[in-house]
């Protein structure tokens, strides 16, 4: 039952035993609600019989007082149940989420926008949270009080009982059967949020480019097309919703009519006694009030299976996994035969081989397109191969724990990603435990002290979203910092210079010969005078490798390379 739950509602283990506590909270809360009934059945019953009620009246009075206790303790340990419980598993919910999307391979983030992966963390959680503690409790409390107080109306009297109950199945089973519906319309409204939040997300984020190109005006003609639909979507979802929820609650009024249009003519048989006709006129109009709420449930966590099933989508997919011990003797990258493609079904790496030795910088160089970036992201796992085998000092990666296996990388991105912290924090990164003066050792390595030292507060200047604050050479300068102070065995560079001025770059390759003693560097670059000084170079073209050796040896080959490096000394030499 409790793994039932977990994955019907995608909760923790400890959030499905409290819907199971709730459940049952709602359900005493309800029975509670039934007492004042019994307490004036009692009553009615008394003053037909012509028993004095004055002799009662302080055991009517005690049991008001009573079953007012009972449901205020009842509701406080409903309330506690449901709120108090859903409040901390949607943390929980949301942790499991972040914690999950941290063991994922990267290939699933290449399906996702971080619009839609927002949206399940924050909007999908906040909804199930009011699900959870409004909508799946009540509506299992109210059908499991539901089922009790049936019985008890077949055992007085059952044709009363069919009288009063025979609307219910109709009314669960129009709402039952618009299952199909509302998936479909939820499917389509969540479509339409998400195109809508792309929207948005893009045009903030290239608003420059817009603004450029004077094209904001036909952008935002598109954007608010996007919103209108979202609108449109939600006034369809509604009106389908209350189609069927007023349809089944109309039905189970009906309930109440047949219950008296019954018992009148029973009455009149003489079949039914007054007051047997009076309790069950009290109970049914007691009984339907939880069970139009449950209908209105009943639909709300139908509509939910949209949202849990984006969250199942994160909860349940496959992690990269593996050992928390290294093992590898010395840091050579080998690819042995590797393959690789993109879950579209694109090959990237067909069948790459090739060693890049400790001590050595190893280049890969070629056409765009031709998997160069992609070996890097294989080499530090982010990504598993498809075929063959990747090793580190004769360690196979794919059976290592990613986040152990990254403890050996220093990794620079040709796209940097800044925090909106200080210059040194954003640095600190590299290494959370450094000092600040191993912190800005780092970063002068880096040649960061140029342009910190010319801000208003100097190391601890805010950099601002992303360093918007700062131009391109400077933020990868930042990023190429963060590598020095890691100090890892392993170094991957992915176009590190693409950014830098001639002199920046000749400032950084210099302290990179110093960083890279003893080290396997990997190197991704377009500017062959980046690779000139590379130990080994290898020309990746069409997802295998055309071409390796020394820089001279390639050259003197005539081949890729050497054609590379011509076209490059041309396009040196064009004028305006």
């Amino acid at each position: 039952m409790i793994k039932w739950l977990q994955k019907k509602y995608a909760l923790s283990e400890q959030g499905a035993k409290d819907l199971i506590k709730g459940c049952f909270a709602c359900v005493l809360q309800n029975i509670s609600f039934m007492l004042p009934v019994g307490l004036l059945y009692m009553f009615v019953r008394d003053m037909l019989s012509g028993a004095p009620i004055g002799e009662n009246a302080v055991f009517y009075m005690a049991g008001c007082v009573l079953c007012l206790l009972f449901i205020f303790f009842s509701t406080f340990v409903q309330y506690n149940a449901t709120y108090f419980a859903t409040y901390k598993e949607s943390g929980i919910r949301r942790i499991s989420l972040a914690e999950r999307l941290r063991q994922i391979p990267l290939s699933f983030f290449g399906k996702k926008d971080l619009a839609d992966l927002t949206s399940t963390i924050m909007a999908d959680c906040t909804f199930l949270e009011q699900s959870f503690s409004h909508f799946i409790p009540e509506l299992a409390g109210s059908i499991i009080f539901t089922v009790i107080v049936s019985v008890n109306l077949f055992i007085f009297d059952w044709r009363m009982a069919v009288a009063a109950l025979w609307v219910l199945p109709v009314s669960f089973a129009i709402v039952g059967f618009s299952a199909k519906v509302q998936e479909s319309l939820n499917q389509k409204s969540m479509d339409a949020k998400m195109a809508c939040a792309d929207g948005i997300q893009e045009c903030i984020e290239a608003v420059q480019d817009l603004k450029a190109n004077n094209a904001e005006k036909n952008y935002m003609k598109g954007l608010e097309g996007k919103i209108r639909a979202v609108e449109h979507r939600s006034i369809i979802n509604e009106f389908g919703l209350a189609a069927f929820v007023v349809t089944a609650s109309l039905i189970l009024k009906l309930g109440i009519a047949t219950t008296a249009l019954a018992g009148s003519i029973f009455l009149m048989n003489g079949t039914l006694d007054i007051l047997t006709f009076f309790m069950y006129i009290l109970l049914v109009s007691r009984l339907y009030d939880p069970l139009q709420g449950a209908l209105q449930n009943l639909a709300a966590v139908i509509s939910t299976r949209t949202n849990i099933a984006r969250m199942n989508e994160i909860l349940y997919h496959s992690i990269q996994q593996g050992e928390k011990q290294l093992d590898n003797n010395g840091c050579d990258i080998v690819f042995d035969h590797v393959g690789f493609s993109y879950n579209t079904g694109e090959t990237v790496l067909k069948d790459v081989s090739f060693t890049a030795k400790q001590g050595e910088v190893t280049a890969l160089v070629g056409p765009s397109g031709g998997g160069k970036t992609t070996v890097s992201r294989l080499a530090a796992r982010f990504w598993d191969a498809d075929k063959g085998k990747i090793t580190v000092g004769g360690m196979d990666i794919s059976k290592i724990d990613p986040e152990t296996l990254l403890s050996l990388y220093s990794i620079v991105f040709q796209d940097v990603t800044l925090f909106n912290n200080t210059i040194m924090e954003n640095i600190r990164i590299g290494n959370k435990n450094a000092t600040d003066e191993e912190v800005l050792a780092a970063a002068r390595l880096a040649n960061c002290d140029e342009f910190a030292e010319r801000l208003p507060d100097k190391w601890q200047s805010t950099i601002g979203e992303n360093g918007c604050e700062l131009s391109g050479g400077e933020r990868q300068r930042i990023s190429i910092a963060r590598a020095f102070l890691k100090n890892a065995p392993i170094i991957l560079l992915d176009e590190a210079t693409a950014s830098l001025d001639v002199e920046n770059e000749t400032l950084i390759q210099t302290a990179l010969s110093r960083l890279i003693k003893d080290k396997t560097v990997l190197v991704i670059a377009h500017r062959m005078r980046t690779v000139a000084g590379a130990d080994k170079i290898v020309v990746l073209e069409g997802g295998t490798v055309a071409e390796e050796g020394s820089p001279d040896e390639l050259i003197n080959k005539n081949g890729i390379f050497a054609r590379m490096v011509q076209l490059q000394r041309e396009s040196s030499s064009w004028k305006m």
